[in-house]
């Protein structure tokens, strides 16, 4: 009786390649940071910073001044609005034989059990 067993076919030792593993070196720009005292040269100009004023819309009965938003909110508001007067229109409409064919059947049940409840009460009164 001769037993069998597996073997495992290993590759000679000089095919193996070996690669040594390297490392990555993290690295950063370095941040300059201007001088506390720094100035702007004498025959330089400096730019004035006013900033604009927001636009405002006044309410002549109630005496007030309301601010105006930027644009970009407006867009942003009145989209949302749209898109959620409309899923909900869409929705309503696609749900609701749904919901009354729901009640419907749950109104049966609710019918059929008080039917048996008065049934079986009268009989064991």
């Amino acid at each position: 009786m001769q037993i069998y067993l597996p073997k495992a076919d290993l590759p000679k030792p000089d095919n193996l390649y070996f690669r040594p593993p390297t490392a990555r070196i993290p690295s950063y720009k370095p941040m300059v940071i201007p001088p506390s005292d720094l100035e702007a040269p004498e025959d330089v100009k400096q730019e004035s910073t006013e900033q604009v004023e927001q636009p405002k819309l006044q309410i002549p009965v109630l005496d007030i001044q309301m601010p105006l938003p930027e644009p970009a909110v407006v867009i942003t508001a009145v989209t949302t609005a749209v898109v959620a007067v409309a899923t909900t229109s869409i929705t309503s409409s696609l749900f609701e034989p749904i919901k009354k064919k729901v009640q419907k059947f749950l109104q049966k049940k609710v019918d059929k059990w008080k039917k048996n409840r008065a049934e079986s009460g009268s009989t064991t009164q």
